[in-house]
């Protein structure tokens, strides 16, 4: 008994992300951290693209960062993307529907690589006019639901973080904050939806991947114990 109770708490191997964590609240704030900075890097390298293609316009007076985009830009979307990240795995707890559809790190790098091509297309290819544009990338953006996750939580947030992200984008645009060229759906460009979805279901993806990793180091911090 005595020889039990001398015995360490915390598991010997316990991997890199959480080697000495037992809190849930702590690797709750962990995961939000590690998914803020996901974003904030996305938002970084996606909108140079859209600012470079001349997709998206900053007044002068507010282009401070480095990588010629608005200083909030980067903040808000590592905030959104952390709330997404958290969100999903959490809605599949309270469904009881825990999500395994391709549950492997190379899925979830196969799907920000997919995500990244969206992206890349309603910025670089042309199309005849915006509908085809928007047509073809709400395609691809299903295609990468029903690839990389097949679940009706996933594609329902997605549609609920598409609706609220795009009103959010036509009250700032509304304001002067920023501009679409060639607007053509309520000031905002009639693709950003199709956009706004992929990026929930990648952060989603992301998300519940790393609620899978705490959950495994914690089921083999118990079995150990």
């Amino acid at each position: 008994m005595a020889e039990n109770d001398s015995m360490p708490t915390l598991p010997k191997k316990c991997g890199p992300y959480i080697s000495s964590v037992t809190s849930r609240g702590m690797n709750l704030v962990i995961r939000g951290i590690v998914l803020f900075f996901i974003g904030v890097f996305l938002a970084l390298v996606l909108n140079l693209l859209q600012i470079q293609r001349n997709v998206t316009l900053f007044p002068p007076d507010v282009i401070t960062s480095i990588f010629s985009s608005a200083w909030w830009v980067p903040p808000c979307c590592g905030t959104a993307s952390a709330v997404i990240g958290l969100l999903y795995p959490c809605m599949d707890r309270h469904l009881g529907e825990p999500h395994k559809f391709k549950r492997e790190w190379s899925s979830v790098m196969r799907c920000v690589a997919v995500f990244v091509g969206i992206n890349h297309a309603s910025a670089k290819v042309d199309f005849a006019n915006n509908i085809q544009l928007s047509l073809t990338l709400a395609a691809l953006s299903i295609g990468l639901w029903w690839t990389f996750d097949r679940s009706r939580s996933g594609f329902g947030l997605g549609v609920g973080i598409a609706f609220l992200a795009t009103l959010v984008s036509q009250f700032l645009v509304y304001n002067g904050v920023y501009q679409y060229t060639s607007p053509d759906f309520l000031y905002v460009r009639s693709w950003l939806p199709c956009i706004f979805f992929a990026g929930g279901i990648t952060m989603g993806n992301i998300g519940r991947q790393l609620a899978m990793y705490e959950c495994k180091v914690i089921a083999e911090k118990s079995h150990e114990d």
